[in-house]
């Protein structure tokens, strides 16, 4: 197993790529934490049960990544737990679409708060741990959009390009302390967050992707762990798009 013995912590890990992400985690052999924070508790207290029943170790927060205080919390608790943090998965992150001519204001800065501040949250309270360990994997969760944009996205977009911008920074300030930094940036995956699309539109979408199909979650999960894994130990301040070729 990738993963055996290792200790990570999921930010929005209740549906979608996170919640396949601390799947694979776990098949892999790693105890997880689970973050969410929304309405659906079944669907965490499920992730939760499926990671247990593997013979893992699992932590449930339901906590704000955009707050800093709660995100320190989490950190510390897991550390608490476990001894330490080997992998912190920045993936949290939420859509309010809208062209910008009638985007709130309130909108913007939501976005910006859960998707870009979360990350910066979790990333500074996970990189003292991981510093004094002088070991660590962060990867974080962009988008194919930050590298192409995309219309009636312009919060959502910028967010996830600070991702980016965040990812390069901290891969340089951490590699001396063996701690590597990467981003994933998923094309059109069918997740809770992409079915609501009207079915035009995902017809639409699915024309402009080279390998003809849309990705799954289990696409992004993969490569994910790979980069968490010791396998992907030279692997640092990459951008990596799993996205068909959409982006090309």
């Amino acid at each position: 197993m990738l993963l055996s013995g290792k200790t990570a912590l999921i930010t929005g890990a209740s549906r979608g790529i996170g919640r396949a992400i601390a799947l694979e985690f776990a098949r892999q052999g790693c105890n997880i934490a689970i973050n969410h924070y929304d309405l659906d508790e079944a669907a965490a207290n499920e992730v939760y049960n499926e990671v247990t029943s593997m013979g893992r170790e699992a932590l449930l927060f339901k906590s704000d990544v955009s707050s800093f205080e709660q995100s320190k919390l989490m950190i510390s608790e897991t550390v608490s737990k476990w001894g330490r943090l080997d992998i912190l998965v920045n993936n949290a992150g939420i859509t309010r679409d809208a062209l910008i001519i009638s985007m709130k204001e309130e909108d913007f800065d939501r976005v910006m708060q859960v998707n870009l501040k979360g990350a910066f949250n979790m990333s500074k309270h996970a990189a003292g741990v991981m510093a004094r360990q002088r070991q660590g994997r962060i990867i974080n969760i962009s988008s194919v959009v930050a590298l192409i944009g995309n219309s009636g996205q312009a919060n959502y977009c910028a967010a996830k390009a600070g991702i980016i911008g965040l990812t390069k920074s901290l891969a340089r300030e951490l590699a001396s302390r063996s701690i590597t930094v990467n981003a994933i940036a998923p094309g059109f995956i069918e997740t809770d967050m992409t079915g609501n699309l009207p079915e035009d539109l995902k017809l639409e979408l699915q024309k402009k992707i080279p390998l003809g199909r849309c990705g799954q979650p289990q696409d992004v999960a993969g490569i994910v762990c790979y980069l968490a894994s010791d396998a992907g130990g030279y692997i640092t301040g990459e951008v990596i798009r799993v996205d068909g070729g959409m982006g090309m």
